[in-house]
């Protein structure tokens, strides 16, 4: 077919085929996003530190109240600790919620809500509720975490301001 052979259906093809591959790869970054933060807490509660390491960068950080985690090895060695591995043994399951993701380039950000629930005696109960925000790259054709901010929804301002979806300073 030549260029004057083309139809109007072939150029609202061409117009909109760019705009699909762009939409799916949105898609598949959210997906891929998602998943990526709905595996922690499984991982960490398996008690694997190199599985749940490897959803950082090298470099990447992580930030609890009174706790930073540096490096992917402070994560990992934050895993394989006797105190975590105390937790899980004592039955222990980490929830993070549906996060909001949004996803520039090979850049994104995400929020959600998770939730620590501990076995005590004969029942289970909410130990902590946290607000998580997480700032990820794709690095090498992966998303990887690089910084992950969590506070305890305890009423705290800075705890409610992780939840606005905005880009951390």
């Amino acid at each position: 077919m030549t260029s004057h052979d083309a139809t109007p259906d072939d150029a609202t093809l061409e117009t909109r085929l760019p705009a699909l591959e762009q939409q799916v790869r949105a898609l598949s970054d959210q997906v891929a996003i998602t998943q990526l933060i709905a595996s922690y807490g499984p991982l960490v509660d398996a008690g694997s530190p190199d599985e749940v390491a490897a959803l950082w960068s090298e470099d990447g950080s992580y930030h609890v109240e009174g706790w930073s985690m540096r490096s992917r090895a402070d994560v990992h060695s934050m895993v394989a600790s006797d105190a975590h591995q105390n937790l899980i043994a004592g039955g222990a399951a980490h929830f993070l919620g549906p996060a909001q993701v949004n996803v520039q380039g090979d850049d994104a950000y995400a929020v959600c809500e998770s939730l620590l629930v501990r076995r005590r005696e004969d029942r289970w109960v909410v130990a902590r509720a946290g607000a998580n925000h997480f700032t990820l790259r794709r690095i090498d054709g992966r998303w990887r975490i690089t910084r992950r901010v969590s506070r305890a929804l305890d009423g705290n301002l800075e705890a409610r301001a992780l939840l606005t979806a905005a880009p951390l300073d």
